[in-house]
């Protein structure tokens, strides 16, 4: 423990800091999220929106998949406007055409130059200052009350079945009559304003001084005076600074201080996990195997699907059947599909590793336990995917749909009765791994108790994290959920699966002989430190403009900025792990589990950190949020990294279930570069230049019209869109036939 000392200091050090000021800020987002109005009070005493409605209309939105159509504050589906940007222009408009009438007798697009902007300040000193009063209670014009009234029939047309709006529908991938319940429309359109209201009302001031809206003002929009913040574009030099910084001493480090394994290795004749039989329970991974790759050719197949509806729409190559399985849908499954099958091939190897661990033997019932936990999982997931599909098809009862259909946010659209299933099954698999892990701990035989110490700690916080998710309900405020749900998506998947991969293939490789002990336990300490500074206060940039305050952006540019700094490494790593398949003959066998890690750090350069960056500083964020530069950067990240991390686990466990099978050579070059261009080809010949355009759009228009239909349907986006089928195609021969040869491995008896 001495040698490692200093590692240990600095891990627990890093992590005390950084959650403390991870848990002290969310107690300023808790204190600090915009206020829902008890009432939204016209002149003449009509109130056109309640805390309760506002709140109803959010569970609404739910039902129709939430994020998955659209989305609020710009998070969500890049179909579809996004609802906050889209309310507040459409109202704003009505605003100003509805005063033009009434002062000037014109449409307000006639008038000259001086007497738009005379009404556009009078529109200003409007809605900024809008807050509520001492009783919780918001006093609007009646131009105003007619603006949202106007706004609210466009939207109870658009999401029903009126025929005017129907090729709009078409253009936003919504199907007919998406939302048949007229008071449900009604108060969905009651939450759509109320988070237009939060992006165009300022936060009391204390001194007298202007102040941004609860958003930052975000979104772009100049009819209401939204522009970056002073604060955006200091954080974001900052933030520029940190990652410099963080570069500099990376590299100063390495060069300097890195101490060069001084023991001569001498590598193992004979793979060492070759010459342990196989438990029971190990055997019984293969069902995994054949999950992970079922599940991955869906979800591929319900990406291509859900891509395709956003050239047509409600049509796949002319056959209507968005009726029967709408984007909102489809899309869901997509990422759940990606999540289910990705998360498998984690736990997978987690139970791989187990007896190896115990000394190449099951603790008691094993193998039951192994087998209790499939059948849960495959329970889980039907579960999970019929009540979405019952939810969105508007057949679940709204008192369920939260428990059982769709919880309506990205990445956790699971009901929550699914979402409970699914944390039982971690804690599970966290039982099986630990009955291993525990005796090998306290016997201190199989390796070194510094790095089986920390990949325990690994799997507790893979199985306890995602318990993050139950901190928020069905009527959470949606900034409080937000800070809940990143906890998920950013620190859960990000943070603690990236350091428990690291820590398993350092076992793996020490286990393997091809990396001394020492090596291996220092650098899982050392990633594991650095994963943990820029990762877990960076949750907070994707916060900056869902309702928090400047100090939240602060935190959140700075600390994410420096996530980039171990990933300029990422090029060494992926050299080493080349290495490693050439240092034996009998290496040669793990030669495409390896590639697949290769191909891991490539991404995780280029997708999570060159394509991160480029979204992370403020200044970016708040003109690309909610574009498809976003979607540039998930898709290269969580495929990219996490999904060939599990394929790469899934081909590993085949080396050992099946070892006297050899993958065919040509086969394997075909998955893995069709994957690897095929995803590249969808990244550079599609997302990019639109995102780009996007971009464009964003900055001189407003984001409202970056997201458009007017927009996005001109002819050239229309055709970079279709070009992400070469992509798609040759990404799915790669996928297929890695399927193929993992489904042969697992048919074969030999």
């Amino acid at each position: 423990m001495k040698l490692y000392k200093k590692y240990w200091l600095a891990l627990i050090a890093v992590l005390l800091v950084t959650f403390s000021i991870l848990g002290y800020f969310g107690k300023e987002i808790y204190r600090h999220a915009p206020p829902i109005p008890e009432q939204i009070l016209s002149p003449s005493g009509q109130v056109i929106y309640s805390k309760a409605s506002i709140l109803a209309g959010q569970s609404a939105w739910q039902s129709v998949g939430g994020m998955e159509l659209g989305s609020i504050f710009g998070h969500g589906a890049y179909q579809a406007p996004d609802w906050t940007a889209d309310w507040l222009h459409r109202e704003l408009r009505a605003w100003l055409d509805l005063a033009a009438q009434a002062q000037f007798a014109q449409p307000y697009a006639q008038l000259t130059a001086a007497q738009q902007a005379g009404l556009q300040a009078e529109l200003q000193a409007e809605y900024r200052p809008a807050r509520p009063d001492a009783a919780g209670v918001v006093h609007i014009s009646e131009h105003r009350a007619q603006a949202i009234a106007q706004t609210a029939q466009h939207y109870d047309a658009l999401f029903s079945a009126a025929p005017e709006l129907r090729e709009t529908r078409v253009h936003y991938a919504m199907k007919e009559n998406t939302l048949p319940s007229a008071q449900k429309r009604a108060d969905m359109a009651g939450f759509f304003f109320w988070t237009a209201w939060a992006a165009s009302t300022e936060r009391p001031s204390t001194d007298g001084s202007k102040m941004s809206t609860y958003t930052n003002n975000w979104p772009p929009e100049p009819l209401v005076d939204n522009h970056p913040t002073a604060e955006n574009i200091v954080w974001s030099v900052v933030s520029v600074a940190c990652m410099m910084a963080g570069v500099g001493l990376m590299v100063w480090f390495w060069a300097f201080f890195r101490k060069q394994e001084e023991e001569v290795l001498v590598l193992p004749k004979h793979d060492p996990l070759a010459g342990i039989a196989l438990t029971p329970s190990q055997r019984a991974l293969a069902k995994y195997a054949f999950l992970v790759v079922a599940l991955f050719i869906a979800q591929i197949f319900l990406g291509a699907f859900t891509a395709h509806y956003t050239v047509e729409g409600q049509t796949f190559y002319g056959i209507d059947i968005s009726q029967y399985f709408p984007y909102a849908l489809t899309r869901t499954w997509h990422l759940q599909t990606a999540l289910w099958w990705i998360a498998g091939g984690f736990l997978a190897i987690g139970l791989f590793l187990a007896p190896y661990i115990n000394g190449g033997k099951d603790p008691a019932f094993q193998k039951l336990g192994v087998d209790v936990l499939f059948g849960a999982l495959i329970v889980v997931v039907v579960g999970s995917y019929v009540g979405n599909y019952l939810s969105i098809a508007q057949l679940m009862p709204d008192s369920l749909n939260f428990w059982l259909g769709h919880q309506g946010y990205e990445y956790v659209d699971l009901g929550r009765v699914w979402q409970i299933g699914k944390f039982t099954g971690l804690i599970v698999w966290l039982v099986l791994v630990l009955r291993a892990l525990l005796p090998a701990l306290k016997a201190g035989k199989t390796q070194d108790r510094n790095l089986l110490l920390l990949l325990t700690f690994s799997v507790i916080a893979i199985a306890l994290f995602y318990a993050s998710g139950f901190f928020y309900g069905e009527h959470t405020h949606i900034t409080i959920m937000e800070y809940w749900r990143w906890w998920i998506v950013h620190l859960w998947v990000e943070g603690i699966f990236e350091v428990f991969a690291t820590t398993a293939l350092a076992f793996l490789f020490v286990t393997l002989g091809l990396v001394s002990l020492r090596t291996g336990t220092t650098a899982a300490l050392m990633s594991a430190s650095i994963f943990m500074v820029g990762g877990v206060p960076g949750t907070f940039h994707h916060l900056y403009f869902s309702g928090t305050t400047t100090p939240v952006m602060a935190i959140g540019a700075c600390f994410s900025a420096l996530e980039v700094v171990p990933l300029i490494l990422m090029g060494h790593e992926a050299w080493e792990n080349w290495n490693h398949s050439n240092k034996t003959t009998w290496m040669s066998k793990l030669k495409w589990p390896v590639m697949f890690f290769t191909a891991v750090a490539f991404w995780n350069m280029l997708g999570a950190g060159v394509f991160g960056f480029f979204i992370n500083p403020p200044i970016s964020l708040y003109y690309l949020q909610g574009l498809n530069m976003t979607a540039l950067h998930a898709h290269g990240a969580l495929f990219g990294v996490y999904g060939f991390l599990s394929l790469g686990f899934v081909l590993l466990m085949m080396r050992y279930l099946r070892p006297n099978l050899a993958f065919s050579e040509g086969q394997m070059k075909t998955a893995f570069w069709g994957m690897n261009i095929g995803l590249g080809m969808m990244m550079f010949t599609s997302l990019l230049p639109v995102g780009l355009f996007q971009f464009h759009a964003s900055i001189s228009e407003g984001m409202w019209y970056a997201r458009s239909a007017e927009f996005l349907q001109q002819g050239h986006l229309v055709d970079l869109r279709w070009f992400r089928t070469f992509g798609d195609v040759v990404f799915m021969i790669g996928a297929l036939t890695y399927a193929w040869q993992v489904i042969k491995a697992l048919a074969s008896k030999k």
